[in-house]
């Protein structure tokens, strides 16, 4: 097994790609979009959280540095009522081998520094290239057809395609489709705050109608999001929203509270950009004879747990070991799912229970703030978070084969 095709060139892909390069397999990107100016044009505007065990599996890859070097790090998260009252505070997370802890970065620039990493080790990426079908033929070559008239073969056809992915309706025509959560999730950029949140700190807001998350970033710039109850929007409507109208929805919301939110909110100039939120908890079919999926075309986080980005990093690593010592696909293929999916399920679930949690209501309201605080005491400790953020990859230890795996789970 010596090449691999990739669907997607986001994160999940690219990792993917500069993993198997580590592992001697060739690997070529095909990326939708026309060109690598418009890596992650979708969402431009968006940030999100590499955590630890995120960082540690581009580590394991050596590909960690281009991401500290555009990102930065926050060391606490501050939890307030709607009235303004303190409801506790947790560190974040780092990495309990002295490596870096969480850092937040824009998802575009995410993109573009892994993209950059990946051609300058030799990875190629082919751009303009949306995948139409793709069939096993029966020597065991995978080939995927484009929209662009071309064809591409490999001996395995690795689907980092997201939340809708074609290569995962493929193997399965059965397969999940997303759930969406009844959030959209709202992203801004602020500056000239009065009184903006300390730095090094997340200050999170369980607000009477909407859920709301700050950070002060280096510049002294505010990067904000909130998540908010709305109903399904197709993709164009909920783009064709304009900045003004947003601004006006989201002070509405928080207006009533004691917080620092609404005038966050409105101190926000046309940066602001929304995406509707979405998961995939369960995926009963990963793979196929000659193809896997990978990152959210496998499973898809809500945001609220802040994994989806470090979650398709692990996917990409794990399974570059997999294909580098088991070699035969449906051997690495099975290896690669018992590896992950209990883990990943794991997180979609939290993360879907942390979006309930965050629900505006009195009655959810008044449970939350009666546990919240013995909550943090629990999350604070280390044990509760190793299984989330500890997570590690050594690269130099051989897979072993599916039996042997799922025997240690």
């Amino acid at each position: 097994m010596t090449t691999a095709l990739i669907i997607g060139g986001g994160i999940a892909g690219t990792v993917t790609a500069m993993a198997l390069h580590r592992a001697g397999i060739d690997a070529v990107v095909h990326e939708a979009s026309p060109h690598v100016a418009d890596a992650g044009a979708i969402d431009t505007g968006a940030f999100l959280v590499v955590a630890a065990n995120g960082l540690e599996a581009l580590r394991t890859i050596d590909a960690h540095g281009p991401v500290l070097d555009h990102s930065f790090a926050t060391g606490h998260v501050d939890f307030i009522s709607d009235t303004g009252k303190r409801l506790g505070r947790k560190p974040i997370s780092g990495s309990a081998d002295g490596g870096p802890g969480s850092r937040t970065i824009k998802r575009a620039t995410l993109v573009r520094v892994l993209r950059e990493e990946a051609a300058r080790r030799g990875v190629r990426i082919e751009y303009g290239k949306r995948l139409l079908a793709a069939h096993t033929s029966p020597d065991g070559t995978v080939v995927g057809c484009f929209a662009d008239g071309g064809r591409a073969m490999a001996d395995v056809l690795i689907g980092a395609d997201g939340l809708h992915s074609l290569t995962r309706r493929t193997i399965d025509a059965a397969s999940a489709r997303p759930r969406y959560t009844g959030q959209q999730t709202v992203c801004g950029y602020a500056r000239e705050v009065p009184a903006p949140p300390d730095p090094d700190t997340y200050t999170m807001i369980f607000g009477k109608q909407a859920f709301f998350g700050c950070t002060t970033a280096p510049d002294g710039g505010i990067w904000w999001f909130a998540n908010a109850p709305a109903p399904e929007l197709p993709p164009a409507e909920l783009a064709a929203v304009t900045p003004e109208q947003w601004r006006e929805k989201l002070t509405g919301l928080f207006a009533e509270d004691r917080t620092a939110a609404a005038g966050i909110i409105g101190a926000t100039g046309e940066d602001i950009i929304a995406t509707g939120g979405y998961d995939i908890v369960s995926t009963p079919t990963w793979s196929s004879e000659a193809m896997v999926i990978v990152g959210d075309a496998a499973h898809a986080c809500a945001p609220n747990a802040a994994q989806g980005a470090s979650l398709a990093m692990e996917d990409g690593v794990v399974l570059a070991k997999c294909l580098r010592d088991l070699r035969h696909p449906r051997s690495a293929f099975a290896a690669y799912e018992g590896l992950r999916r209990a883990r990943v399920e794991k997180v979609a679930r939290s993360s879907a229970d942390l979006a309930r949690r965050t629900a505006p209501g009195p009655v959810k309201r008044a449970l939350r703030d009666a546990t919240l605080p013995r909550r943090l005491d629990r999350a604070g400790g280390a044990a509760a978070t190793d299984w989330l953020t500890g997570y590690r990859i050594d690269w130099d230890q051989p897979v072993e084969g599916e039996t042997a795996v799922r025997g240690r789970r």
